[in-house]
């Protein structure tokens, strides 16, 4: 889970503080040492984590928390407040440029994900009502330009390209006028990986960022890297002048050193996250939802947005008048299962309810999402009848569901046990305190 290591040490902290009535001095210094080693531990950058616990620790001596009502929460609310200010006050959105395309350069390490980033890109952009091009620039790197055409036609999005024998310089600039000629806004240029102590290549980017004028250079960084990944980037600010990072695989990093130290290092803001293998894994960048999370607040405005562009409102209606009616089949489970599937990983998205990190249950919850493939697959191995009223299921239809979906007759007996279990519960729900009720796990995601 994202900056899970991070978060449980410092909600625990504050969870300390909370308990006190009245705060003393050295109840905060204490506080302040726990912040420290937590935010080392989780490979923050040294000197951001002296300015940040001085900032923090300045501000929570003062009269106004030591004699308020509410010291811990105060003392909270200020770790907060300095978390958004480390990683950038508020989201930095793109530049867009008032005539002609808007011209974004991806430039990074090899291997730092750029050509699959610009994918992302593209597909984030689109759904935002632009029309991008992708121009493959990376002459040098074997099947670059290959990978990128693939790319293009399994998100249906154009890719310019005039193969390995033609300068960067020229396939950038071509790429900017089929733009213009074809109507297409916004152009994403895959540049090719290169070290930052390249003098060669790192002149070569010089020169498109003169010739083009582009309104965003991203720098793409992998967020596993840690602070490899904060010394890339500060590296690549002093010599290209980037405008923002895109940090990957940050879905993967429980740490959260790079996301946590980036801004502070190198001056540029984190624009963009990826936090998945899929194409629409791009987010944008909210440094006040991330504060919230590490504090174990939640981010529950994120799971809306997921909910507006994921769900179909109708069919969540509909499912909400069946639960009530007690008329919730399988057939209603798997049709739920894919629409919150679309919306991301499982433990992703229980990340973003508030208090998921130290929830008793949630925090050791892990989700299978191969488990959920074998689900779709029993369910779908079986009749609409079936799926519809499975009490007719006997031990012959078992194996033959079995059978169709390769999975074992247990897998399909444990699945329907789950579905009568959460059917007494839901029958519960109707009846007696929903409550105290609704504080249990759903058999289904045991």
């Amino acid at each position: 889970m994202l900056f899970e290591n991070l978060a449980s040490r410092l909600q625990e902290t504050f969870r300390r503080l909370r308990g006190k009535g009245k705060l003393s001095e050295a109840d905060v210094n204490e506080a302040m040492r726990e912040v420290r080693l937590a935010l080392l531990e989780a490979d923050v950058n040294f000197k951001v984590v002296k300015d940040f616990v001085n900032r923090v620790k300045e501000r929570a001596v003062g009269q106004e928390v030591l004699q308020s009502l509410t010291p811990g929460q105060q003392v909270v609310k200020i770790v907060y407040d300095e978390l958004v200010e480390l990683m950038g006050r508020s989201d930095s959105r793109l530049e867009i440029s008032p005539k002609g395309p808007t011209v974004i350069m991806l430039v990074g390490l090899q291997g730092s994900g750029k050509t699959t980033t610009a994918g992302k890109l593209a597909v984030y952009l689109r759904k935002q009502g632009r029309r991008p091009l992708l121009v493959a620039a990376d002459i040098y790197r074997p099947a670059a330009i290959k990978q990128l055409e693939v790319i293009g036609r399994e998100i249906d999005i154009p890719v310019f390209s005039l193969g390995d024998r033609v300068s960067p310089l020229d396939i950038a600039r071509a790429g900017v006028e089929r733009a213009r000629d074809a109507g297409r806004d916004m152009v994403i240029i895959d540049t090719a990986g290169r070290l930052h102590i390249d003098d060669e290549l790192m002149g070569e980017l010089e020169g498109l960022k003169e010739a083009l004028s582009p309104q965003e250079i991203l720098l793409v960084v992998d967020a596993m890297t840690g602070q490899d990944a904060v010394n890339v980037a500060e590296a690549f600010a002093g010599r290209l002048a980037i405008t923002g990072v895109i940090l990957t695989k940050l879905d993967g990093d429980t740490r959260g050193g790079a996301a946590l130290s980036l801004r502070a290092v190198t001056g540029k803001p984190i624009k963009f996250v990826g936090m998945g293998e899929k194409f629409e894994a791009l987010e944008v960048f909210y440094p006040d939802r991330m504060a919230s999370r590490i504090l174990g607040m939640g981010d529950v405005l994120s799971l809306i947005e997921k909910a507006q562009a994921n769900l179909d409102l109708e069919k969540a209606r509909e499912m909400e008048r069946k639960l009530r009616s007690m008329d919730f089949t399988l057939e209603d489970f798997l049709d739920q299962l894919k629409q919150v599937r679309k919306m991301g990983p499982l433990d992703q998205l229980l990340a973003l309810f508030p208090g998921a990190n130290m929830a008793k249950g949630l925090k050791d919850l892990k989700i299978d999402e191969k488990e959920l493939v074998k689900t779709e697959a029993i369910i779908n191995s079986m009749t609409k009848e079936e799926r519809r009223n499975p009490a007719i299921i006997d031990g012959s239809r078992r194996r033959r569901i079995a059978l169709g979906s390769g999975t074992r007759v247990q897998d399909v007996n444990r699945l329907l046990k789950q579905y009568e279990e959460t059917r007494k519960l839901l029958k519960q729900l109707s009846s007696r305190d929903k409550g105290r009720l609704l504080g249990g796990k759903l058999p289904f995601f045991k």
